[in-house]
């Protein structure tokens, strides 16, 4: 069961980590994109991963990745492979309505760019959604708004 209380304490605590807008948004939306890629159960270990490689907070990281839900349903798999096919080097292919892996084997490429595209929307709106909620967020608190002013004219976490 849900709790509110609980999911409104964890993200008041990532709104107002003591970090750059920008780093904690660039951090979410490689979440979000990592989250529509097909490798179901991998999401959270790609986070992390990503999280270290490209220097993001692993948290917003982390979250990104576990905030849309999986997506092995046939009308999200579908839409993935026939955007992928409006590309003249993936043509588009009757999709079957049953997801077993022997009819999604042919259409592993296009379904690998299908939800890359999907994935790189998501995050680009993501980014910048993430990004207005941390900066209005912390226009409330006369504190955090001083200090995400001077990130912002600085462009770096202030330490």
């Amino acid at each position: 069961m849900l709790n509110k209380e609980k999911w409104k304490k964890k993200i008041k605590a990532i709104l107002s980590l003591d970090s750059h807008p920008g780093h904690i948004s660039a951090g979410f939306a490689v979440g979000v994109f990592i989250s529509f890629t097909p490798f179901f159960g991998l999401h959270t270990p790609m986070a992390i991963a990503a999280a270290f490689i490209f220097r993001l907070n692993k948290l917003t990281c982390i979250t990104g990745a576990g905030s849309t839900p999986p997506s092995p349903s046939s009308p999200s798999w579908a839409s993935a492979i026939s955007l992928a096919g409006c590309s003249a080097a993936f043509p588009p292919r009757s999709f079957k309505s049953k997801l077993q892996w022997q009819h999604l084997e042919k259409h592993g490429t296009s379904l690998l760019l299908g939800t890359s595209i999907l994935g790189f929307i998501a995050a680009v709106a993501a980014y910048f959604i993430c990004y207005y909620l941390v900066v209005r967020f912390r226009q409330k608190d006369e504190t955090l708004a001083e200090l995400t002013k001077e990130m912002e004219e600085t462009g770096e976490d202030m330490e």
